[in-house]
């Protein structure tokens, strides 16, 4: 899973690493029969057509043995009626949202492409995606009976058109406090098991690696994602825009005009004039898990996954964490079903054949397996059921396994046990969502469309940019002026009229979700 570091104002990131769906439509005509899958006929006699070329987009850096192993995922689908070949490539974290965006505006043309929740509502808002309503249940009825099974649809719909393929896992990401355990009692620094709860725990502690360790580059994170966790804050990741889990009434609200916003302001200007949050922090986009896993951050926060992952993939055997759970007794929403999320894109010429893709994926564990674990013996082994890497190979010098963005492609019916995730990780991930202090958001489903005000969103979009991240990252001498000057310039840029279109966008989807889009 992968919380990536996208610059903008789009979402309040509470992570900074990654560690680091009965069938609706029924076919018409005569039809062929494809292991367990029925096709149109006139889509799946694939020897009468030329090879088509599916092109796929994800984040983060292209494994060495990427082609290889598409190649022999072409080889093998084809062995199934599916006469394609697929052109892999991956954009890094940093430039990956805006690139989609600037690819989509542009008109360029690709078939499916990676995408997470705030990207995606963005995407999705501007029509960069395909409408998937009457393609999905004929094309993929496997995958769309556990949509509808799942009740996850909703969240990838937007005015009733389904334009997203939403991932299938349960989980919640509320922040687990993480340090380097063997630096911190190399100098006589402890904490007992799950003793750091609180703001203030985090920043004694942080203090203390810092006296310890005073050359070392500590921490990239603001401490802003620890209040939203205080208060109970839901992220709408919608330009900075939010409400209280406890309001009954879901008022939406602009953080910056919320107390724990001034709280955070002046704690994350104090880490930075302590030398706790690196003065590059602002502008160092890269990839958080990298520099957690290569040693090169004492402290991090992270999610249950990383916490409790059998193999956090560092580079040093010898490095060790200790991870506490921060506000255990705060109420914390689920990740949304779009966390992860594949989508089609609107000039995709192929989309039938994504989608015949994407439901082979959903029923053939031997597809499954190549496209998430690669050619065994060369990107991965068998240690009985256990994947495990080749001799020499790594989490961080990985060949084609734990590639970017194949989170959208997992499924908990096939998922092995690998050595960064033992037998039934997965339940467990579940079995944690379902806690009574984690809930689902009271908004999932909801995709807020930015056409009605998107001058506006733009212009607070710039004011952050160019005012609030210097606030959050603790670089303003003076926090107060600065804080009331940030304010009084995005209540200019009439914040009124912004949050009245989007509690209005609220209120609707709130009255109409129990409606099933599909």
């Amino acid at each position: 899973m992968s919380f990536c570091r996208f610059p903008r104002f789009a979402a309040i990131r509470l992570l900074s690493l990654t560690l680091a769906f009965g069938l609706a439509g029924c076919t018409t005509g005569s039809e062929i029969r494809m292991g367990s899958h029925t096709l149109p006929a006139e889509k799946s006699a694939m020897s009468a057509e030329p090879e088509a070329t599916l092109k796929f987009y994800f984040g983060g850096e292209k494994k060495a043995a990427t082609d290889e192993v598409w190649t022999a995922v072409s080889d093998y689908v084809k062995t199934k009626g599916l006469d394609v070949k697929f052109s892999v490539q991956f954009i890094p974290w940093p430039e990956y949202s805006g690139k989609l965006l600037v690819m989509a505006a542009a008109g360029d043309r690709w078939d499916l492409n990676f995408d997470t929740e705030s990207s995606f509502r963005q995407m999705a808002s501007r029509g960069s995606y395909l409408r998937l309503n009457d393609l999905l249940p004929i094309y993929a009825p496997h995958l769309y009976e556990r949509y509808r099974q799942q009740h996850s649809l909703l969240s990838a719909t937007i005015g009733g058109d389904v334009v997203g393929l939403p991932w299938t896992i349960k989980m919640n990401q509320r922040p687990y406090a993480g340090w380097r355990a063997d630096l911190a009692e190399k100098a006589g620094i402890y904490r007992s098991p799950e003793s750091v709860q609180t703001v203030e725990d985090v920043d004694r502690l942080l203090h203390d690696l810092k006296k310890a360790y005073p050359n070392h580059k500590l921490s990239r994170i603001p401490s802003l994602s620890l209040y939203l966790v205080r208060d109970e804050w839901v992220d709408l990741g919608f330009y900075g825009l939010g409400f209280y889990l406890n309001d009954p009434k879901y008022e939406v609200r602009a953080i910056e005009d919320q107390p724990f916003y001034a709280d955070a302001a002046f704690m994350s200007r104090t880490w930075y004039k302590d030398g706790i949050l690196n003065p590059d922090s602002k502008i160092d986009y890269e990839d958080g898990a990298d520099q957690w896993r290569n040693g090169k951050m004492l402290f991090t926060l992270t999610s249950h996954e990383w916490a409790y992952a059998a193999d956090p993939g560092f580079a040093d055997t010898s490095f060790r964490q200790q991870m506490s759970l921060l506000y255990p007794d705060k109420k914390t929403v689920n990740r949304s079903s779009i966390s992860n999320v594949a989508a089609i894109n609107r000039n995709s010429e192929h989309p039938e054949l994504v989608l015949q893709f994407l439901d082979l994926l959903e029923t053939d564990e031997r597809l499954f397996d190549l496209v998430i674990y690669g050619i065994q013996g060369k990107t991965y082994e068998l240690d009985g059921g256990k994947v495990v890497y080749p001799d020499n190979l790594k989490f961080s010098t990985s060949n084609y396994m734990d590639w970017g963005g194949q989170w959208v492609f997992w499924k908990p019916q096939f998922l092995r046990p690998t050595e960064t995730y033992p037998e039934d990780f997965w339940k467990e991930e579940a079995r944690f969502a379902e806690l009574p202090v984690n809930v689902d958001s009271p908004v999932e489903g909801l995709l807020l469309n930015d056409q009605p005000i998107s001058d506006l969103l733009e212009e607070r979009d710039q004011i952050y940019e160019d005012f609030g991240k210097s606030i959050e990252f603790g670089m303003e001498p003076d926090v107060a002026q600065a804080l009331s000057a940030y304010r009084e310039k995005q209540r200019k840029n009439s914040l009124d009229t912004i949050i009245s279109e989007v509690q209005r966008q609220v209120d609707q989807f709130l009255a109409s979700q129990h409606r099933d889009p599909s």
